[in-house]
């Protein structure tokens, strides 16, 4: 019972810290915005670990957050491993490869109505696919290995990226494309100065929902067939074996990957989009 009341006492004193910043004379500090979602996890982490204690909760249902901790520390090397074989071959690969195919063929279709009119239904229904249903098909056509789920990734990606590209080379008005065309520009000059300049905060958003898309695939197609190292390969065989700190030290390193990988994108993109009122 004392872990139960620690663990109210926690969350208390978590909530009334993060409503004492949130409305302090430091509330628009770019630190406060950083402290405030710590403290919350932090918090969290605190109330689970004495929650679990306290309810005497079973290891199998929900383990504790310092097993966890401590599985990672052990095994690290595996987890290494699996975080190359499924997020840098399978993920980042496919995630490139689908990128530079969305890219392609919004530019070819931008040139063509007919194809306008054609790929986007089919971006569609590719969308629409399950990827429990084309995960085992690629699975069979490519090997078990990543090159399979980098295939998937790149399925998954596609329509995303494809949609904002193309919708982002059509947001320029008519009068900036005359003005152009009195310089004497032609297609690809304006492509490059002044259509893809415009879309970028549109195939920006593309590429950030992306990044969830391509770890969600990679991590779910290693359940259809992969070898004995991936992520989705241990957490099927961990849960199988009732190890859930695994389990849960596998998501917890496929939830900061997907964070750090989404914060990347963001990052390049206020780079490249300094302009756009939404950095301002």
């Amino acid at each position: 019972m004392m872990y139960v009341i620690a663990g109210f006492a926690i969350w208390g004193l978590g909530w009334l810290l993060n409503l004492y910043l949130a409305n302090s004379k430091w509330s628009d500090y770019r630190a406060m915005n950083i402290a405030v979602p710590l403290i919350f996890g932090l918090t969290v982490l605190l109330v689970w670990e004495c929650f679990v204690i306290g309810f005497d909760v079973n290891p199998v249902f929900l383990p504790r957050p310092s097993d966890i901790v401590l599985r990672m520390a052990i095994e690290m090397p595996r987890l290494w491993a699996d975080f190359v074989q499924t997020i840098v071959k399978g993920a980042l690969t496919g995630y490139i490869l689908g990128g530079l195919a969305a890219f392609a063929i919004a530019v070819l279709a931008d040139r063509s109505e007919f194809l306008t009119s054609g790929v986007l239904p089919v971006g569609s229904f590719m969308a629409a696919l399950p990827i429990v249903g084309i995960a085992p098909i690629f699975v069979k056509w490519f090997g078990s290995d990543w090159e399979s789920k980098a295939a998937v990734v790149a399925v998954m990606v596609f329509f995303p990226i494809l949609v904002n590209v193309v919708a982002g080379m059509r947001d320029t008005t008519s009068m900036q494309r005359d003005l152009m065309r009195t310089y004497g520009a032609g297609y690809w000059t304006t492509l490059l100065k002044l259509r893809l300049p415009a879309a970028m905060p549109f195939i920006f958003n593309g590429l950030k929902v992306a990044t969830t898309l391509s770890l969600i695939g990679a991590i779910v197609a290693e359940f259809f067939g992969s070898p004995t190292v991936g992520m989705g390969f241990r957490i099927s065989t961990s849960f199988g074996q009732l190890a859930l700190d695994m389990v849960w030290a596998e998501i917890v390193i496929a939830a900061i990957a997907g964070t750090a990988f989404y914060g990347i994108v963001t990052l390049i993109e206020k780079g490249v989009t300094f302009w756009h009122p939404s950095q301002r």
